[in-house]
């Protein structure tokens, strides 16, 4: 970068407005991934902040350019959550956008995933002479993790798979007699906000009929503008079609599967991102056994009454 750039402290806070806008609408942008954008003046003054939120909506760059129609002149830097797009979808390329405003700068946080488009955006803005730079650390790690159900679905053609268990002290998954749930409140919020953030609910037939879970957002607003998919391993067909019905009164896809690939493929052909699984221990542990998790996440209920739950969230693998 030039030195007449915003300073660094204000580049990071920007990626940090940026980061947070992308983050409020994930689930809601599928097929497309979440995406932010923070634009500065060269004083590191935020002039806007926008974030992608759906399909054939404006892109995050876009969005945020436009905001700043009434100060274009001031416009120097955008930092993007993601490289911008150089090719024509639903929308024009954001390269376009950039290349047409007034910024001489922008600062990138992760790679386009998406080998069907090759990426190219830093390229272009590079070679038209803007300064170019991708963050590292992480502000890079963050932008990499947003991006990755994105990616995971562009380049092994299947969702990015949360798997959340809530165990009680004792190590059961089985709620008291009379409970659905034994978890805190403060872990009820989180099984909410990862439903929000996936386009999809995994769960098993045995669940069902257990408890008949309702697996809808409740606790946390939801941006989703779609149904969002509820899909049933059912074997032996014995979800009721009184469940289904309810569940699409609630705002949910119901869809039943006889296996777990077939599962993941029909989820991945409708354009879902990340799938959360929320199911019995039997299911939970068929997903864990054949290596079909990206991200685990363990609750589970403290023995002192009162105390917290111990919360623990693991990434199977590196997110790049």
């Amino acid at each position: 970068m030039t030195a007449l750039s915003p300073p660094p402290p204000a580049i990071a806070r920007a990626f940090r407005l940026a980061l947070d806008a992308a983050s409020a609408w994930a689930g809601a942008t599928a097929p497309n991934p979440p995406v932010g954008c923070a634009v500065l003046a060269v004083d590191g003054e935020v002039l806007a902040v926008r974030a992608h939120r759906g399909a054939g909506l404006p892109h995050a760059e876009t969005a945020a350019l436009d905001a700043c129609r009434d100060r274009w002149d001031a416009v120097h830097s955008l930092v993007v959550t993601l490289e911008p797009c150089n090719h024509h979808g639903r929308t024009p390329p954001c390269s376009e956008a950039i290349l047409a405003s007034t910024a001489r700068a922008v600062w990138i946080g992760a790679r386009d995933p998406n080998p069907a488009v090759a990426g190219g955006g830093a390229e272009r803005l590079s070679a038209a002479g803007l300064d170019v730079a991708f963050v590292e650390g992480p502000l890079a790690a963050e932008s990499a993790r947003l991006v990755a159900p994105f990616a995971m679905r562009a380049t092994r053609g299947r969702p990015w798979l949360t798997l959340k268990q809530a165990f009680t002290a004792d190590g059961s998954m089985i709620p008291p007699p009379g409970q659905k749930t034994f978890s805190s409140e403060a872990s009820l919020d989180l099984a909410h906000a990862l439903r929000r953030r996936a386009d999809a609910m995994i769960t098993g037939s045995g669940t069902i009929l257990a408890d008949a879970p309702l697996l809808t957002v409740r606790r946390t607003p939801d941006p989703r503008r779609t149904p969002r998919r509820l899909a049933i391993l059912d074997r032996r067909g014995r979800v009721p079609s009184a469940y289904l019905a309810a569940a699409r009164e609630c705002g949910l896809e119901p869809s039943i599967h006889l296996d777990i690939p077939a599962l993941l493929a029909d989820l991945a052909d409708g354009g879902a991102l990340e799938a959360l699984v929320e199911a019995g221990p039997t299911l939970s542990a068929a997903f864990l056994a054949a290596g079909l998790w990206d991200e685990h996440v363990t609750i589970t209920k403290v023995a002192r009454p009162g105390d917290p739950d111990t919360v623990e969230t693991v990434l199977r693998r590196p997110v790049v």
